[in-house]
């Protein structure tokens, strides 16, 4: 194909200016986290220790690997989630009937005793093994664990929440939230995935996909909130990051992130958080598909990439609904002020509108 040598100059420039910012803005980011997440991790892993010795059900899987924190994820520079994969899921039957979306509960199955359960105090009289109670015991042990640490000057836990969060420094929040692995299986509510005849993934990369599996969490959901039925407490978060983190995999697809990542923090990061790195993240998998071809995500192709996403972000923003990536049913904007979100759509349109119409826009971004 032909492509006219103006709109070659054009996308060389545009790349050109991208790969600047990429090792000026995002390395600085990158750099900061990773300072912070080794202050953090060791406060973490430190009140963890002092977790499990009290309670040896709850043991702290949080490690280093490879230079990053197996089951850490940045929800932004000063914020972090820790998941705390708890063991002996096994006599338990899962069940996502798509009662609540984006939920499931773990059922023990016929024939077992609960005393046959690891997790014994927490099932309830209908048989459900709750979320909402291993979190409560959690909570309790982790503020016993913070006045015993040898950090105790420096992290206090956050109050009003039914979610464990740490407060480090007066700066930084961890959220640690329970939960149980489920790898080999996949949940029937995002059974659809993939689309038939989609050209990506390839069914290769899907296998990949279904074998990492997903993370059941015990912690709170816009659904929940306000709404304290008993069945609602007692259900598990359904979580695939791990699995997203496998598709993005190849091309500028994560390079592409860092930068959505860094623009949002720098131009998005709004009162009331409607746009969540997380959002991203799942506007980065629809661009995926929409984008089907390896070619396409050729580091020529990213500043195309990354105005096509800013584009569809600011029109999910405008319908006020973001559907989460496996879970379509699930609007990943729900419980968000409608202010907020419009507040967001003008702020996404102003920064789409600049880099559109300004090649150096990203000197000043």
């Amino acid at each position: 194909m032909l492509v006219p040598s103006d709109m070659m100059a054009a996308q060389s420039k545009m790349l050109y200016q991208l790969n600047k910012y990429y090792g000026e803005r995002v390395q600085t980011r990158k750099g900061q986290i990773a300072k912070t997440l080794r202050e953090v991790c060791k406060v973490v892993q430190d009140v963890l220790k002092e977790v499990e010795v009290q309670e040896p059900r709850f043991i702290s899987s949080l490690a280093e690997c490879n230079g990053r924190f197996e089951g850490l994820e940045v929800v932004s520079p000063g914020e972090f989630e820790v998941v705390l994969y708890l063991n002996q899921m096994g006599v338990f039957n899962f069940v996502d009937d798509g009662t609540l979306p984006g939920c499931a509960v773990l059922k023990l199955s016929d024939g077992r005793k609960r005393s046959m359960s690891l997790w014994v105090e927490f099932i309830t009289a209908s048989g459900y093994l709750s979320a909402r109670k291993i979190r409560s015991r959690f909570q309790t042990l982790v503020a016993q664990a913070c006045d015993k640490s040898a950090y105790r000057d420096i992290v206090k836990m956050v109050a009003d929440t039914t979610e464990v969060k740490l407060r480090i420094r007066e700066r930084f929040v961890v959220q640690i939230t329970p939960a149980f692995k489920c790898s080999g299986v996949w949940p029937r509510s995002a059974a659809h995935w993939p689309i038939p005849h989609m050209p990506w993934p390839h069914p290769g990369l899907v296998a990949d996909v279904k074998t990492e599996g997903f993370d059941l969490l015990s912690k709170e959901t816009p659904a929940m909130t306000g709404k304290q039925s008993a069945m609602e407490g007692d259900a598990w978060v359904l979580s695939f990051i791990e699995a997203e983190n496998r598709l993005l995999v190849g091309g500028c697809r994560r390079k592409c992130l860092s930068i959505l990542k860094t623009l949002r923090d720098r131009h998005l990061d709004i009162p009331a958080n409607p746009v969540t790195t997380y959002i991203m993240k799942t506007l980065l998998l629809y661009e995926c598909e929409k984008h089907p071809r390896e070619m396409e995500w050729d580091e020529s192709c990213l500043g195309d990439r990354i105005n096509g996403i800013l584009l569809q972000l600011i029109s999910c923003l405008q319908c006020r609904r973001c559907p989460h990536y496996f879970l379509p049913s699930l609007d990943l904007f729900r419980g968000k002020p409608p202010a907020s979100l419009e507040s967001a759509a003008k702020q996404a349109w102003r920064l789409t509108r600049e880099l559109l119409t300004n090649s150096r826009s990203l000197e000043k971004l």
